[in-house]
């Protein structure tokens, strides 16, 4: 177990280290941070790489059986009817429980907060039940994904332009580092006992349908409510002059993080708790094994959140704000970009998500193929964003053609790609966003005099979306090669049949 922690921490140290030494090196040239700052950053830092690599560690150990192990229980069901009843109820739970939507309701003051709550999580409820349906009625993701963007982007006609990124950006609510990896291990179990062809490529899509629900379940309220706005209050950097000052910050935070993490995991290990009594999947080995791993991720996850939340949010602030008020602000773009293409790595379920499509794909789709192509969507979506701010395009003019071109892709390339594609959506837009790039965005839109609500935020949402389009050209690429060998082969194989023919006759 030592040397698989240790694994975890060094993967872990090599997510973090490219933006710690990128912020590092724009603290001491074009973006210089107070020292209280960069010692929050660094401590940060530490807390991400062992919270990370504990976090992951214990997703191997409990996350992956537990989700997989239910899936498999609910695929053996005679009655579709049971289990898409249960993943109904299972994503209102868990939704509830998500402590982002807390936050996402806070900003929303002309809705009561409770009816944001209840109408998210019955739109992650309802989701997650076409979700299930799917993979037991064997419909094609590609047409529900067609269908329901479709309805997102009418009801966006009727919802007010203020509302609308913060719509978008609800979507990444769902997509919590604990219940992540469950979902998609889930969808992988649900899959496991059917022997067709299609059973891999329906492996994936759950985080993807569930991301929907959320996105359309605002839009909706904003129609009805008409609300003028959505509030931000931009985080107030704490002013920090000593080591102490800084640890003072972290001990005072992690209470709170103890108890936000354990209303995020405990929902999930309620529902497996009752799946064991009535079905006695695991044995008491197996028990025991997912109960160190509950812990690992608990533990791995506070510090992760500490960490980010502590650590990178000001420091994301506070460069995003200095740049922004220099007169080459246009610098943003290329600075935005390139730490959006190495943050995307330190994200705790985007490791899980690279994993488990390798293995369901058994090779065919590499784990660094997976992280290049996350890596290029995010840094596109973050200099995207950052451009909107210097300009104040509408997001839609982007998420429209983004959305659009995702969806033709869908018809052209292999089934599973679109399932990873969707689900990867999701896993990018992270904590790591919502607690670094969201704050850099608001900071650089704060500076150069931008309207926070329908500039800054969104950045979620083009980090939602853009490794769409990356993954699925990955495929795209993969399939057009494919077909050229194989035309190849052909041509080969008719020549040679030609030779032996022509020697047949001489």
């Amino acid at each position: 177990m030592k040397k698989l922690l240790k694994e975890k921490i060094l993967e872990s140290l090599a997510s973090v280290l490219p933006i710690t030494a990128i912020v590092l090196i724009l603290s001491i040239t074009i973006a210089p941070v107070a020292a209280g700052t960069l010692v929050l950053f660094l401590f940060g830092a530490l807390l991400l790489i062992f919270g990370m690599g504990v976090f992951t560690l214990g997703a191997d150990l409990a996350m992956t059986p537990m989700g997989e192990g239910m899936g498999i229980e609910m695929s053996k069901s005679k009655k579709a009817i049971y289990p898409i009843l249960l993943s109904f109820v299972f994503g209102i739970i868990i939704t509830m429980a998500e402590p982002d939507l807390q936050v996402l309701a806070q900003q929303v003051p002309a809705i009561p907060n409770l009816v944001i709550v209840l109408a998210v999580a019955g739109g992650v409820g309802t989701f997650m039940t076409l979700a299930i349906a799917r993979i037991f009625f064997k419909i094609p993701l590609n047409i529900l994904l067609l269908c329901f963007y479709a309805l997102i982007f009418l009801v966006a006609c009727f919802t007010p332009d203020t509302f609308i990124p913060v719509s978008f950006d609800s979507g990444g609510v769902t997509t919590g580092p604990v219940t992540v990896p469950f979902i998609m291990s889930m969808g992988v179990g649900l899959a496991t006992l059917r022997s067709d062809k299609s059973s891999q490529e329906d492996s994936f899509g759950l985080v993807a349908l569930c991301s929907i629900g959320p996105v359309l379940a605002v839009l909706i309220l904003g129609i009805f409510y008409r609300p003028d706005s959505a509030v931000y209050t931009m985080r107030e950097i704490a002013g920090i002059e000593t080591t102490v000052d800084a640890a003072r910050e972290f001990v005072q935070a992690f209470p709170s993080y103890f108890k936000e993490v354990a209303v995020s995991i405990l929902p999930i290990t309620a529902m497996f708790l009752l799946f064991q009594i009535f079905s006695r999947r695991f044995r008491k080995r197996q028990i025991l094994k997912i109960t160190g791993g509950l812990i690992y991720t608990y533990l791995g996850l506070v510090l992760f959140l500490t960490g980010v939340n502590i650590g990178f949010m000001p420091t994301g602030q506070f460069i995003g704000g200095t740049i922004g008020e220099s007169e080459n602000n246009y610098f943003l773009i290329p600075i935005g970009m390139l730490m959006g293409y190495f943050i995307v790595a330190a994200e705790p379920a985007v490791h899980v998500l690279t994993k488990q499509v390798e293995e369901v794909s058994n090779g065919s789709i590499t784990a660094g193929a997976m992280r290049a192509g996350l890596s290029i969507g995010v840094s596109l979506s973050v200099g995207i964003s950052i451009l909107r701010i210097l300009t104040g395009i509408p997001i839609l003019c982007f998420l429209v053609p983004g959305y659009a071109i995702s969806l033709i892709l869908t018809f052209f390339v292999p089934k599973i790609y679109t399932g990873v594609a969707f689900d990867s959506g999701g896993v990018a837009s992270g904590p790591m966003t919502a607690t670094f790039l969201l704050p850099f965005a608001m900071g650089a839109c704060q500076a150069v005099g931008g309207n926070l609500l329908t500039d800054a935020f969104g950045v979620v949402a083009m980090v939602a979306m853009t490794p769409l389009i990356t993954i699925q050209s990955l495929g795209l690429a993969s399939e057009l090669k494919k077909r050229a060998r194989n035309k190849y082969l052909q041509t080969q194989f008719e020549q040679i049949e030609n030779i032996v023919l022509y020697f047949d006759n001489e």
